[in-house]
């Protein structure tokens, strides 16, 4: 199994949705980018942890030349989550138990969460209501929409709490669940 992130840095308070659909927060200045502000919030420490593990996503996240917004689930919803994000019920259908155990077991369960997290990025930024994207990790389009008076990620309902930071190659939002991430 991966190993704990270590915690992130202090908080920084995150923007607050206010359902309107107003333009987002102008980019931080200079060249700041999403692997920069990746751990400041405590609240999205475990999933922020999870992208250091993935070379093509600390990457992602260092170039400029590469807009994505991030989906962060906040560390209650991947708590909440009925088996752990590298965790994948048709493997231990078909392999059992012991599934993740030995060096194939650990490479099965580092492809399952690279897919979880790659499940929470979407490579568009800034990134318009209603827009379809697909996420890095594919498995079919997702949009946000207002709805109630607060902004969703469809498909699933999920609520975004609000947006982090924005900086010069995307946007970082907290959001209150996990997308669907089964293969």
């Amino acid at each position: 199994m991966p190993p704990q992130p270590p915690p992130a840095g202090p908080a920084v308070p995150v923007l607050p949705d206010d359902g309107s659909g107003a333009a987002f927060p102008p980019p931080e200045s200079g060249t700041i980018f999403l692997s920069d502000v990746m751990g400041r919030d405590r609240s999205i420490n475990v999933f922020a942890g999870f992208t250091r593990d993935f070379a093509p996503i600390t990457n992602r996240f260092d170039d400029g030349t590469q807009n994505s917004t991030v989906l962060a689930p906040l560390n209650s919803a991947i708590e909440a989550l009925p088996r752990k994000p590298w965790e994948d019920p048709e493997d231990y259908h078909t392999l059992g138990a012991d599934v993740y155990e030995g060096s194939d077991g650990q490479e099965r369960a580092q492809q399952n969460l690279q897919r979880f997290v790659e499940a929470h990025i979407v490579p568009v930024s800034p990134w318009p209501e209603k827009l379809k994207a697909s996420a890095m990790a594919g498995a079919g389009e997702i949009w946000w929409e207002i709805k109630d008076g607060k902004r969703v990620i469809q498909p699933g309902n999920i609520e975004v709490v609000g947006v982090a930071s924005t900086v010069a190659n995307g946007q970082l939002w907290i959001i209150k669940g996990v997308r669907n991430y089964a293969s």
